[in-house]
């Protein structure tokens, strides 16, 4: 049996760190460069990075469905294009503020905002396909026992590209200027795109599937046909033709809510820990991302990551061979497990607050966000399990898109709340914090609860296995 769908999974994985590398550029720029340079406060930065989770939701809703209709190939192309040239954009952002506003304090900071915004919003349109994609080329090239697995990997490359930003990012910044290192992290997606268009076809399609790969792909279709049907061309001739489920008509489905559950409680505290835990290691331990202390920190917080989240993607997989449970029921145990993780969040402001050491914090945020994408990996799994595949990527951009609505309400409550927190002062508490740190905490707080909250919800939704039919 040839492995071709091991090399176009690894292209995903490719992908999703480009996605995220280009993502993380902003975060890791923002205290030293950016913020000095254009006055920006945390509120403004909780507002770019608030408006952009509100977009990628928006433009989720119909980016899977996009996906569906222009198919794979193309779709996940044009997706990446976008995105690619919205991160170069955010170079151009210091030379039209320049040119736009004299050099007044208030006009700079303002202006700037409006040039971020917009290149943020780029960004968000072409990063709004990739999820929708890469979860519709796992169904089109992985049996439903080895999607959680699959997914893990590709997923994995949201960890290491978080992980190797900040190895990467700063120095770029601190040795060519902070836009250039928009342009250089931003120009890797055009290079993918020369590989995408040459690797990938169908399966059913690609001259590097032979029959025997084909028929382990297909392995469920098989199952479901004739008890005959013994052989990769049975198969194939007995698969029923698909027939996509018109998009108002998913609302009706509890499956459907169960995953915009899933997605709505939980995206925003990985967005949280993505977008703010550079400043937050900052702010509370003065470890800037461009020092040896912050690049160790950030790398050792994703490391976890990384490792964990892999691993999580295979646990269903023992589930379903080793128990004999079926991929839904063995998905919705793994992401009980992992939704424990997250409490690891509720005890690093504290450990790190009362010892002095960032490394604590590292550490548990690490396990939370590793709990994040383990759950993650089986969530987007749920899908495939449930839906036809001429659908599985609307449901994705729909789920994605209520994903992204938490992220814009975390993000903006977060800038805003840590402002005031840094405002005020001793005069404002929580659980024996004062000032930023109280706000910090807070946040933490409802991090380390929201996935056990999305499990009991989701479970209640869809108790039991239960395909949709078209």
């Amino acid at each position: 049996m040839t492995d071709w769908r091991w090399w176009i999974c690894s292209l995903l994985f490719v992908a999703t760190t480009v996605n995220y590398l280009d993502r993380q550029v902003l975060s890791l720029t923002y205290k030293e460069f950016i913020a000095p340079q254009f006055g920006w406060t945390d509120a403004n930065y909780g507002t770019i990075t608030s408006f952009f989770s509100f977009f990628y939701a928006f433009i989720c809703l119909f980016a899977g469905r996009f996906i569906d209709w222009m198919g794979t190939k193309k779709g996940y192309l044009i997706a990446i294009g976008i995105w690619s040239a919205g991160a170069c954009m955010h170079a151009l952002c210091g030379v039209g503020t320049g040119l736009i506003v004299s050099r007044t304090a208030l006009a700079v900071s303002t202006v700037s905002v409006y040039l971020f915004l917009l290149c943020r919003g780029i960004l968000a349109l072409g990063e709004s396909g990739n999820f929708p994609a890469a979860i519709k080329v796992t169904a089109e090239y992985f049996p439903k026992k080895d999607r959680a697995f699959a997914t893990s990997i590709f997923n994995a490359g949201a960890s290491v590209g978080a992980l190797a930003a900040p190895l990467c990012i700063p120095v770029l910044a601190k040795t060519f200027g902070w836009e250039m290192a928009f342009i250089i992290i931003g120009g890797l997606g055009f290079i993918w795109m020369f590989f995408w268009t040459f690797m990938y076809e169908s399966p059913d399609k690609s001259r590097h599937v032979n029959a025997a790969e084909l028929e382990y792909i297909r392995q469920d279709d098989a199952e479901s046909a004739s008890a005959d049907a013994d052989s990769a061309a049975q198969a194939s001739a007995a698969q029923p033709a698909e027939k996509a489920i018109p998009f108002l008509k998913c609302f009706t489905f509890r499956q459907t809510w169960a995953f915009i559950v899933g997605k709505f409680f939980t995206d925003g505290v990985w967005w949280f820990f993505l977008f703010w835990a550079p400043a937050y290691f900052h702010d509370q331990f003065n470890a800037p991302a461009s020092t040896p202390l912050g690049q160790g920190l950030i790398f050792t917080l994703y490391a976890i990551v990384t490792v964990v989240s892999i691993i999580g993607g295979y646990l269903p997989k023992i589930f379903v061979d080793k128990k004999g449970m079926d991929p839904y029921s063995g998905r919705m145990l793994a992401m009980l497990i992992f939704a424990f993780f997250p409490l690891a969040a509720l005890f690093a402001q504290p450990l790190g607050m009362n010892t002095g050491s960032p490394w604590y914090p590292a550490i548990l945020i690490g396990l939370a966000a590793a709990g994040h994408q383990a759950w993650s990996a089986n969530l987007f799994s749920t899908i495939g399990d449930m839906f036809p595949k001429s659908t599985i990527a609307t449901i994705t951009g729909i789920g994605t898109m209520l994903g992204g609505v938490s992220s814009m309400l975390i993000q903006w409550i977060a800038g805003n709340l840590f402002t005031f927190a840094e405002n005020a002062g001793s005069a404002f508490h929580f659980m024996g914090f004062e000032g930023k740190p109280a706000g910090y905490f807070i946040v933490f707080c409802y991090c380390g609860v929201a996935y056990l909250i999305a499990w009991i919800i989701m479970r209640t939704l869809v108790p039991h296995y239960k395909q949709v039919e078209a």
